[in-house]
């Protein structure tokens, strides 16, 4: 390393009141937010049992009444008085971390709230029709038992389809299926002069089809999508594959573990994901489905990692660091939703002991606190104080890049651990908001194919190792210089995540000539 990238020597911060409130904040959300979690967990439960004892044909009725309101309010907005619109959610209830401020101005607020139901599960032609507001844990839970799955299911429950569409969704099968919006066929929208649409890859409203992806809403209220399923088995194979040395290295035997460097498709795994754990150690997990009986063979070992009291996955997965590389068969579902209970590290800063055999064993049914209650119980200084001490960002960038990202927020940020997840990102007919490299295909490096980028997603959630050595940390300008890095490296920033970019420099981040065109159109 040289001169130029060692790390920075930072001088101490002085605490402030906020400080302490923070170290403190579990008293709060261990007697405030987890009860009503739970609450309204079970409440939200018992709504979807409810929903799923309906016939397709009565969801489908009350879906259209929805609509209808939907609307027949937009067909009532005087565009002259009544502002932009946008829905009624609130801020806080979106589990993106991004301050809507927007929504605090002049707006015109249309209720979706009441479409969060599964409409319809098509076998015959493998799709699964659902409301926006529909979230992961409440179609796997419909889906899994019958052998089928969305081909990409984002890990947390409280994700929903709305969110993953409009904003941004990966899982550790995307080096096979690309993005969540990669998986959908077909949108159904309602624009803001009321007309009702429905937009396929090839009909009338094709380019709106393309456009609707990272759009964050903006151009019509979402009220139902058609998304691809697949078939899978009861469980998932899963093997740890323990990697040390420096970070180029950590990054070759990340990228080695699912794209093989002679491209056999054998030897490509249904999931793969990595965890970096310092800049000399991470472990990678690559998974196969597998069926009962197969798990169920004598020596094989079942791991339900779903149960309330078993280790967070991602303290279980590092102990591959001293055990070597193992493999054990995890049911699917709970496979799917492994970083649910612990909000994949988050946790371990929200409530200290959360991950004590104590506090798993008595309380971890009640576990996670939900993300909107999070945030509703913050207030101004604390969302200040987390924007300035706090990272949550996903960095896309080119497969083989990663090494260089590595290293990039090892020096900048100094955050552990940090998340891996390939994905393709498709060569489309239409150039939408992301792209590939120009000339990707004839380069042809590890992971790609002729019609696709293999991109990887760099999950940075923590607080850096500044703010935990009470050092002097500039968040804001860690960030920007973090999207400028983007930039300059063809990278992508999901825009869930706290954003400085101006205007100019997101449209160099991004093309914005389809999404204009729809704008205009």
């Amino acid at each position: 390393m040289s001169d130029l990238e060692a790390p920075l020597v930072r001088p101490k911060r002085k605490k402030i009141w906020v400080d302490y409130f923070i170290q403190f904040r579990w008293i709060v959300v261990i007697f405030i937010v987890l009860p009503i979690s739970a609450t309204l967990y079970f409440l939200t439960y018992l709504g979807d049992v409810w929903s799923e004892t309906k016939s397709y044909e009565k969801r489908q009725k009350e879906h259209d009444q929805n609509v209808n309101k939907v609307i027949k309010r937009l067909k009532g907005r005087d565009a002259a008085k009544d502002g932009l619109v946008c829905t009624a959610r609130k801020p806080w209830i979106a589990v993106g971390m991004r301050n809507v401020d927007y929504k605090r101005a002049r707006h015109f607020e249309v209720d979706l709230s009441a479409f969060r139901n599964i409409l319809k599960i098509d076998i015959d032609r493998m799709i699964a029709r659902v409301e926006p507001l529909v979230n992961m844990g409440q179609i796997s839970r419909v889906t899994v038992p019958m052998n089928l799955s969305l081909a990409v299911v984002a890990e947390l429950d409280d994700l929903t389809v709305g969110g993953l569409i409009n904003g941004y969704g990966i899982e550790g099968s995307s080096h096979v299926h690309g993005l969540f919006t990669d998986t959908v066929e077909a949108y159904e929208i309602v624009l803001a002069g009321g007309e009702l649409v429905r937009a396929t890859r090839d009909n009338e409203y094709s380019d709106l089809f393309y456009a609707i992806p990272w759009s964050q809403g903006t151009l019509g209220l979402l009220v139902a999508a058609e998304i691809r399923l697949i078939h899978i088995k009861e469980y998932m194979k899963l093997t740890y594959i323990p990697v040390k040395g420096d970070l180029q290295t950590i990054a070759q035997g990340y990228m080695d573990s699912f794209a093989p460097r002679d491209g056999d498709p054998a030897k490509i795994p249904d999931f793969v994901e990595g965890m970096v754990y310092s800049p000399s150690e991470g472990v990678m997990m690559t998974g196969k489905y597998a069926s009962r009986e197969e798990a169920k063979k004598k020596g094989n070992k079942i791991n339900n990692v779903g149960w309330w009291f078993k280790p967070w996955f991602y303290q279980y997965a590092q102990t591959a660091l001293k055990k070597g590389e193992f493999v054990e068969y995890i049911p699917t579902r709970e496979y799917y939703h492994r970083h649910t209970s612990s909000l994949y590290w988050e946790g371990k800063l929200i409530l200290p002991f959360g991950d004590q055999f104590w506090f798993r064993f008595l309380f971890g049914w009640l576990m996670p606190p939900k993300v909107s209650l999070l945030k509703a119980t913050q207030g101004e200084a604390i969302r200040n104080y987390y924007h300035e001490m706090h990272v949550i960002q996903d960095m896309l960038v080119p497969l083989y890049k990663v090494g260089d990202a590595l290293e990039w927020v090892d020096r900048e940020m100094e955050v552990y651990p940090l998340w891996l997840c390939p994905h393709k990102l498709f060569k489309q007919s239409v150039k939408s908001m992301i792209s590939p490299e120009p000339g990707f295909e004839y380069e042809m490096r590890q992971g790609d194919t002729k019609d696709a980028q293999m991109y990887t997603d760099v999950g940075v959630y923590y607080a850096p190792g500044p703010v935990l050595r009470g050092e002097v940390f500039d968040g804001v300008e860690a960030v920007r210089k973090m999207e400028q890095w983007l930039i300059e490296n063809h990278g992508y920033q999901p825009q869930y995540a706290v954003s400085e970019l101006d205007e100019r420099s997101f449209w160099r981040m991004f093309d914005a000539d389809l999404y204009e065109h729809c704008r205009r159109k």
